[in-house]
């Protein structure tokens, strides 16, 4: 393996949720290994500053505007990049949502919100590049669970329900196209400093200590600590890894 088997020249990925936090900090760490990226988002505003970031780094990017719980948007979007660039090489289902409510609590509107947005969300937009990752003769797909895809939350249940699916969607997939040479992974990441985890540590008393004390990088983590293993998972350098599910944590899940 030399450095070039990480190198994403000519390579292009589609991030969802790439205009800020996690999606953001491994769009940008595609972007300089190579990769042309599409930043695909609801908010235009943060979506066009997160391709102007991404263009200063020397890549091409693109925003597109899309709901990634909707089928027909979704194949737009793949529509657009097609279009666009020729091709899909790289996707990673990074969009996501939360509400903090214990089930006893939470509404079925509003569990039926994280599921779609979480998980279905990740099935319509790995369905809908299935075909041209096919026909390409290969792909990589990355899908973003969490620490709830291996821990219990009692104050998120949907949350934990919906990224422990990621994790289950993930291998199920990378079994299925294991023989057109698509590779499945998931990525967990730890306690990330981001704009949902802030208000995360304003609802959950004694987050911000727990988190702190368990640990044992003693920090949160920020989007671009994410960069270095989307890369190695979008890249040659990960073709024989398929179906596994990485934490990207600083030793939280190690730590007792």
């Amino acid at each position: 393996m030399t450095t070039s088997s990480f190198d994403l020249t000519g390579k292009v990925a589609i991030v969802t949720g790439g205009n800020g936090g996690i999606g953001l900090g491994m769009a940008r760490g595609l972007a300089r290994a190579g990769a042309a990226i599409v930043v695909a988002g609801r908010d235009e505003a943060k979506s066009r500053d997160a391709v102007r970031e991404i263009e200063q780094i020397g890549t091409k990017a693109i925003a597109i505007s899309v709901d990634v719980t909707d089928k027909a948007a979704v194949a737009a979007m793949v529509d657009a990049t097609l279009k666009q660039f020729g091709r899909i090489d790289i996707l990673i289902n990074n969009a996501g949502m939360s509400v903090r409510q214990p089930a006893h609590v939470i509404s079925l509107k509003d569990w039926e919100t994280v599921i779609d947005t979480n998980l279905t969300s990740a099935f319509i937009c790995t369905k809908a590049i299935y075909p041209a990752m096919k026909q390409a003769g290969g792909g990589k797909i990355i899908n973003i669970g969490s620490m709830m895809s291996i821990f219990g939350a009692g104050f998120a249940p949907a949350y934990a329900a919906s990224k422990g699916g990621i994790v289950q969607f993930t291998k199920s997939i990378a079994v299925s196209w294991a023989a057109d040479n698509i590779q499945a992974n998931a990525i967990l990441p730890g306690w990330i400093d981001t704009a949902l985890t802030v208000k995360a540590r304003e609802q959950v008393p004694g987050l911000n200590e727990n988190v702190l004390a368990r640990t044992p990088a003693k920090r949160w983590g920020t989007g671009d600590d994410l960069a270095g293993t989307a890369v190695f998972l979008a890249s040659s350098a990960s073709d024989f890894v398929t179906g596994t599910a990485i934490p990207v944590d600083g030793g939280y899940s190690v730590q007792s």
